[in-house]
């Protein structure tokens, strides 16, 4: 085959490439030069892979890089955002221990967390066109220390349950052991062993482990009760093994074929499917623990209400409970199944979980029930995200885009 021939089929590849429909799987597209797209995000361009990835950029020497705040096109401060502000403020008055945190060579102080948040309240209702002047952006380099952060989204799912159990309603729903000795029993031990029967820890019993498996994937959820009453079940610790991701190990097998590997995808696979049930769901020995909480707000680690579309998980080792940042949204068109274009987003610092770990990822929550759950299962690429802090008169900014 000749050069002509084979750079005529590589355009053909590319373009057949940008035009397949989506699918609803959880799988990042296949990355490469081919999957990029131009695209103008305020006064430059930037090339855009399919899954949100912005390639080619320099690997950062630090973990957090100062960035001129000027060049931002900012979001508006609206009252739900606020919202959220102000009950940062209670997380941070919340903690115990206020003390700094160093995260690389940026050092964070529970003054400055406190600062930012009234910042940001102080221009509530406007756009911020001045707020460069009292607050700084800090990159954080993300999954690959080129500035790519993966994005995901998380909910809180309301599940059918009974007190007793009753006729499907055979799985329970567990209280943390407090006398327990020793190791805590893995999930297989504890749902195909019944490690932790009799015990008297059972707080619920739902029809389908499948729902309780994702509950404990989200940190919490609402019971339903047959005469209606809701109760919040909130996170109370787990079993101290790694999280493995099912969805993985989904993809690496070649007879498990769900038609895509959102929770949905799963979740009807396994119906279809229920003598692989216990085999993909013990893949993931993490085991997470609930306590019953009389009230309506799901709360997350931070002990105050989660606001959707601004509350967010993060690994607290590199982003600090009670944090607001600045994100760079990946936004997904489902027609070109790919990223067409990042917009900016405030977000702020309020919850933990088991799958986020190290300075890449970060879980966007969504709210509450099926319609938030959809919501989430959709959030699944990259963008950039940007840490706020006070004005530093010593930092040495470059620039944002």
């Amino acid at each position: 085959m000749d050069k002509r021939k084979t750079l005529v089929i590589a355009i053909l590849g590319f373009l057949l490439g940008c035009e397949q429909p989506a699918t609803g799987t959880r799988h990042f597209p296949p990355h490469g030069e081919r999957d990029t797209l131009m695209v103008d995000e305020g006064s430059a361009l930037h090339s855009v892979r399919r899954d949100g990835r912005l390639p080619h950029l320099p690997k950062m020497a630090e973990i957090y890089q100062p960035v001129a705040l000027d060049s931002f096109d900012l979001p508006i401060i609206n009252g739900k955002f606020v919202e959220a502000l102000q009950n940062n403020l209670d997380l941070l008055r919340l903690q115990t221990r206020k003390k700094n945190q160093q995260v690389g060579n940026l050092r964070i102080t529970y003054e400055e967390l406190e600062e930012t948040i009234r910042t940001l309240i102080a221009w509530q209702h406007t756009k911020p066109f001045g707020l460069n002047e009292q607050l700084e952006a800090h990159q954080i380099w993300g999954a690959d220390q080129r500035s790519n952060v993966r994005f995901t989204g998380y909910f809180t799912p309301v599940i059918k349950v009974r007190k007793e159990p009753k006729g499907p309603y055979q799985h329970p729903l567990y209280d943390r052991p407090l006398e327990w000795q020793g190791a805590l029993p893995t999930r297989e031990e504890i749902e195909g062993g019944n490690a932790l029967k009799g015990m008297g820890l059972e707080l619920a019993y739902a029809a389908d482990k499948v729902d309780i498996y994702y509950m404990q994937v989200q940190g919490s959820g609402f019971v339903e009760y047959p005469n209606g009453q809701l109760d919040l079940l909130a996170y109370n610790g787990n079993n101290r093994y790694p999280y493995r991701s099912i969805e993985k190990y989904i993809a690496d097998r070649d007879d498990i074929t769900p038609n895509n590997l959102s929770i949905s995808g799963i979740r009807n696979y396994l119906k279809q499917y229920a003598a692989l049930r216990d085999t993909i769901l013990f893949q993931n020995p993490s085991y997470t623990f609930f306590t019953r909480k009389r009230s309506s707000l799901p709360k997350g680690a931070g002990s105050v209400p989660l606001t959707s579309g601004y509350s967010i998980a993060v690994d607290r080792r590199y982003i600090p409970l009670g944090s607001c940042l600045l994100a760079a949204f990946p936004v997904y068109d489902r027609k070109k199944n790919r990223v067409v274009r990042h917009e900016y987003r405030f977000l702020v610092a309020q919850d933990v979980g088991g799958a986020i770990k190290g300075p890449g990822h970060i879980d966007l929550y969504t709210g509450v029930g099926s319609e938030a759950a959809k919501v989430a299962g959709r959030i699944n690429f990259y963008g950039r995200l940007w840490l706020l802090l006070p004005k530093r008169p010593q930092a040495h900014f470059i620039s944002g885009e």
